[in-house]
């Protein structure tokens, strides 16, 4: 039928057309079930898992719709489209639209070649069953094509949610000892995996929270895979903290061990491109810089490593402590390559009594070698036996050493042997700067060192043996005792006080030897012009290691020597000793001439 030149087409077609889409549906919905299981049931969960999201977002779309749907109906404008539509009827363009109808005519155009494939009759379902899924096409180009398709949609789809910065804080900072903020953006990438990207975090000192511990320029906290779609669900594997600045205070360390000692799990966090301060208080102490540290802390298990610049060395460090048996054994690693320092430690504590660790130390330099057995309680580090040996000497080690309120130690190094002709010629290859600074101590060197050797290498064989024993106070060295075993020839004993300032470094001493065998002496030196010398003598001076100059106080033996002798005993010995600095100071030769000049004059 015709309205107004245009086909209508007839109920009754339309009404076969529906049977034929009806019956064709039906057929496949027969034959669908003839497709393997496993083929339904990919597809199936991937459209399930993929947009799950974004059904819920069109639901929620829909149901806006719904809302403002009923301001749309236009049968509430009724009156007004009477009033119109008279201006609206079609009819009274008749003319103009019939100039432009057999330009719109459809018959004009040929649509056989389209509508064919819209009719359900050239469909045969059973082709269904024909379909070759595992073919070479289908698994090199459409599989892998909607993998990828639908993957991609997948990483994307996060970009477009927003992130509450509290969520992200609290992730950060599980610990209730320190807390962080975030003062810049967050965002989402998922290249080259997914992450979340954040600017400008701040974690405060668990302290005091107006100081600050961490300050980080970058965060990234890598996501994940699964559940990505759902925001609420996103599992932090990693995070990665770049451009950081860490405030590390010595005098908290105690309080710092207890971010590994606590039985939580925290996320695994990598620091890069970053810098440690030490600080003593407010007191600046050193840095590490180019610092790079990966931290795994759990709940039985802590890792961590760091590697960096330290006094213009690289430097690595690396500490791993488990539980095993009830017992938390952890290990240290730390080296220097420049300086060629190696130190182990292996230690472990109980449960039962955790402020006490037992456990073994080896120190490694060049040629330079320390182990030992050691245990900890209290701030206080208890050396039991040890090991010491290098190219100079070889001995063992044993005392105590504090590190709090303050560093103090009470050591006893007890020598086999000690090899003085290849120490003092170590000696002499350091720069003169290096060698009147050789005695300047920190003053935060507090302690009590008593040093003794059973055997003395010399070229010359003069000293045999010495005990000592010295103290350490706020950069002075005080000698309360140093004996020296000089064998058949007798002994000597030297007490002082090494001090230092600014420009100086004095030793002012008191010395006593003691001859007792005259003839041993006398042949030992070369003299043979002589029958007896003073079988004790008494010497007061004083040192300077700056400018290398030795001044005599007193000399006596049974009585004083007079001002003249002193003072001539005293230019023979810088004449003699010090001639060429600290090249001829421990010289025989030197020496052997110095006293026979002396006991020429003096008698």
């Amino acid at each position: 039928m015709k309205y107004n030149g245009f086909k209508i087409f007839k109920f009754s077609t339309i009404s076969k057309m529906n049977n034929r889409i009806s019956d064709g549906f039906s057929r496949i919905d027969k034959n669908i079930k003839k497709v393997p299981n496993y083929v339904v049931n990919l597809f199936s969960n991937i459209i399930k898992y993929v947009f799950s999201g974004i059904y819920k977002r069109i639901i929620f779309t829909v149901r806006g719709f719904s809302k403002i749907y009923k301001y749309l109906d236009i049968r509430r404008f009724h009156l007004s489209f009477s009033k119109i539509y008279k201006y609206l009827d079609i009819r009274r363009f008749h003319l103009s639209f019939s100039k432009i109808y057999k330009y719109l005519n459809i018959s004009r155009f040929n649509l056989t070649k389209v509508t064919k494939y819209f009719d359900p009759r050239i469909y045969n379902i059973q082709r269904i069953n024909k379909i070759n899924f595992i073919s070479y096409k289908f698994l090199l180009l459409h599989l892998p094509a909607s993998v990828i398709f639908f993957g991609f949609l997948y990483l994307v789809i996060p970009t477009f949610y927003n992130y509450d910065k509290s969520n992200i804080e609290s992730a950060i900072c599980k610990n209730q000892n320190i807390s962080c903020l975030i003062r810049g953006e967050i965002g989402y990438s998922f290249y080259p995996t997914p992450r979340i990207k954040i600017k400008d975090v701040i974690i405060s000192d668990f302290l005091e929270k107006k100081n600050t511990l961490i300050k980080v320029e970058h965060a990234v906290i890598k996501l994940s895979i699964k559940n990505l779609l759902t925001k609420e669900k996103h599992k932090f594997k990693k995070i990665k903290l770049n451009n950081f600045e860490i405030n590390f205070d010595l005098k908290n360390l105690k309080k710092y061990k207890n971010i590994f000692m606590e039985k939580i799990n925290l996320i695994p966090i990598t620091f890069t491109k970053g810098r440690i301060i030490f600080f003593d208080g407010k007191d600046y102490v050193a840095t590490i810089s180019d610092t790079n540290l990966n931290l795994i802390l759990e709940e039985y298990s802590k890792e961590a490593v760091l590697k960096g610049k330290f006094l213009n060395d690289s430097i690595y460090i690396s500490l791993n402590s488990k539980k095993i048996d009830d017992k938390l054994s952890t290990d240290i690693i730390l080296k220097m390559s420049d300086l060629n320092l190696l130190t182990k430690a292996n230690f472990f504590n109980s449960e039962k009594e955790q402020n006490k660790i037992n456990g073994n130390i080896l120190i490694k330099k060049d040629k330079h070698r320390f182990t030992g057995i050691f245990n900890y309680k209290d701030n206080e580090i208890t050396i039991n036996k040890s090991n010491l040996r290098n190219i100079f000497l070889d001995g063992q080690l044993e005392g105590k050493i504090k590190f709090l309120p303050y560093f103090n130690f009470d050591l006893d190094l007890s020598l086999n042997n000690i090899n003085f002709t290849k120490l003092y010629n170590y000696f002499l290859t350091l720069d003169k700067k290096d060698q009147k600074n050789l005695f300047k101590i920190n003053k935060k060197i507090n302690g009590q060192l008593s040093l003794s050797s059973d055997k003395i290498y010399s070229s010359y064989n003069l000293v045999k043996s010495f005990e000592s024993r010295i103290k350490f106070n706020n950069g002075n060295i005080l000698v309360e005792q140093f004996l020296i075993n000089l064998g058949k020839l007798g002994a000597a004993d030297i007490l002082g006080a090494i001090n230092n300032d600014k420009k100086f470094t004095n030793f002012k001493y008191e010395s006593n030897i003691f001859v007792d065998n005259q003839k041993k002496f006398l042949s030992k030196f070369g003299i043979y012009n002589k029958q007896s010398i003073p079988s004790n003598l008494f010497i007061s001076g004083n040192f300077d290691f700056q400018n290398i100059r030795s001044s005599f106080y007193e000399i006596s033996d049974s009585k004083k020597l007079s001002n003249d002798d002193v003072n001539f005993i005293e230019k023979e010995f810088n004449d003699f000793m010090l001639i060429d600095g600290y090249e001829s100071l421990f010289r025989f030769p030197k020496f052997k001439n110095f006293i026979k000049s002396i006991l020429s004059e003096t008698n």
